[in-house]
């Protein structure tokens, strides 16, 4: 009997932990996530990399950033920097005043390779309304399926667009997400993560980048349409010469 009852015990406390992570909801979710694929690190950090043929560099500081775009690896011809306050542009060191419908677009152009970069990072924020809708299988593989919205009070230019991710219930990774977009009449990509490596800390994957045959279908079925072959591979997201340096001195 004395044998029995730490193992009895045992399976009582797996079953329990079991149980709380299946109702975790999706802030916690989401919590795991960016800190399993290195958020810490990102906080204060600066990441460079290059993306077809333009070179990119984010410096974080808790909030604080500057995301920059150049032509040329040097930064000395063209120049686009995004940053809490503004956006300017900069050609052989110099500002160049804009309309804003352009500076409007070459933000968005800027924030949006940023963004995809280091995701999940930036799901925590306070515009963005998450929720657990459910849980798939793909590849015999089990996720979270978390849908994402924005307020439109710090939400964005795109704050109408909404996302779900599919993040493993094991090691709470984004292998799968999905988006709808409106600008430029519209439309839905799947996206599934490939080449997973880790620099410094932090977890950066590759893209192929897939559309459905129609417009607009709902998101939480993508999953399903990719498992069946619905899906047509448009391109891949390729990152390469990624660099973490961690701010020493923030």
């Amino acid at each position: 009997m004395k044998k029995i009852l730490p193992l009895t015990f045992l399976l009582i406390c797996l079953t329990a932990c079991k149980k709380e992570i299946k109702n975790l909801d999706s802030k916690a979710i989401i919590a795991q996530t960016i800190a399993r694929a290195g958020g810490s690190t990102i906080d204060t950090s600066t990441i460079t990399f290059t993306f077809r043929d333009k070179f990119y560099k984010a410096s974080r500081n808790y909030g604080n950033f500057s995301l920059e775009r150049c032509s040329d690896e040097a930064c000395k011809d063209t120049l686009d920097q995004l940053t809490n306050s503004d956006f300017k542009r900069f050609v052989k060191g110099k500002t160049i005043n804009l309309e804003d419908s352009l500076i409007s677009n070459l933000a968005g152009g800027v924030n949006s390779v940023h963004y995809f970069s280091v995701l999940p990072y930036g799901l925590n924020a306070e515009a963005v309304k998450s929720k657990k809708i459910g849980e798939a299988t793909i590849k015999g593989k089990t996720y979270y399926k978390i849908e994402v919205r924005f307020a439109e009070e710090g939400g964005g230019e795109d704050f109408e667009d909404n996302y779900m991710y599919w993040i493993d219930t094991e090691d709470f990774t984004v292998d799968y997400l999905a988006y709808n977009y409106h600008v430029n009449e519209g439309g839905t990509r799947f996206r599934e993560a490939y080449n997973i490596r880790e620099v410094n800390g932090v977890r950066f994957v590759d893209y192929n980048n897939y559309e459905p045959l129609e417009q607009f279908p709902p998101l939480q079925s993508l999953d399903s349409l990719f498992e069946n072959g619905k899906l047509r591979l448009l391109s891949k997201i390729e990152l390469e010469n990624i660099e973490v340096t961690a701010c020493s001195s923030c």
